[in-house]
């Protein structure tokens, strides 16, 4: 099995399904993760960069949860970051579109499209251009997931709500979770911050007591494309 995550900044596939990636894996499904955006300038300040060839200091954070985690590959769009916008439409559908039909993903995870921030929603929408039935490769399933600090905090309105109807049971990959988001040190802050290992642990376990599980990810099914 083939599972394709989309994330629009490095570190919303750990927040969102990093519990659900373990658990694949660890069955033997092979993980592609694409980060659709990269800090750059005017935004952000590359001058604390790694000095190591990487571009900004949250890639070796990226990359040390990615091999805690077993992922496969990861893909790098280099879109910019909170001004994903500015970009010719056509060409970030283009990018997805070419990733899709290269992988050929089973599965496919997109942040939730009612998300706060703006790449969140844009990504979302890309990747549903991608998915529709009429390219040579179409995904089984499509989730979106939801992502702390992004989900919880947009304006509440029918539109934005994330409405979950799958859960995963990550009991045994809530600790793998914990310990790959931990790599993430440029994001992290101190609870009640949403982006807290606590708020992240918290979460796990309110989805798991809706589900059954001692400790859940929660995705809303968008789509399911079955043969007859």
């Amino acid at each position: 099995m083939k599972i394709l995550v989309f994330a629009p900044h490095p570190d919303d596939e750990i927040l969102g399904c990093g519990g659900t990636m373990a658990r694949y894996i660890e069955q033997g499904a092979e993980v592609t993760v694409c980060i659709v955006t990269s800090p750059k300038p005017p935004v952000y300040d590359n001058s604390k960069a790694v000095e190591n060839g990487w571009p900004h200091m949250i890639y070796p954070q990226a990359k040390a949860a990615h091999e805690l985690m077993g992922i496969k590959e990861t893909v790098y769009l280099q879109f910019p970051c909170v001004l994903l916008e500015n970009e010719p439409r056509h060409i970030v559908n283009g990018k997805i579109n070419e990733l899709i039909q290269r992988v050929e993903p089973d599965i496919v995870f997109i942040p939730h499209f009612g998300d706060m921030q703006k790449d969140h929603a844009i990504v979302a929408e890309a990747v549903m251009v991608a998915v529709r039935p009429k390219y040579k490769h179409v995904p089984r399933y499509v989730y979106s997931y939801e992502c702390l600090s992004e989900t919880e905090w947009n304006v509440p309105h029918s539109a934005n709500m994330f409405i979950p109807n799958t859960f995963v049971d990550i009991t045994d990959y809530l600790q793998k979770k914990l310990d790959a988001m931990a790599c993430f040190t440029s994001q992290l802050g101190e609870f009640p911050d949403p982006r807290s290992l606590e708020a992240v642990e918290a979460l796990a376990k309110l989805r798991g007591s809706t589900s059954g599980f001692k400790a859940a990810e929660a995705f809303a099914l968008i789509r399911e494309y079955r043969g007859m």
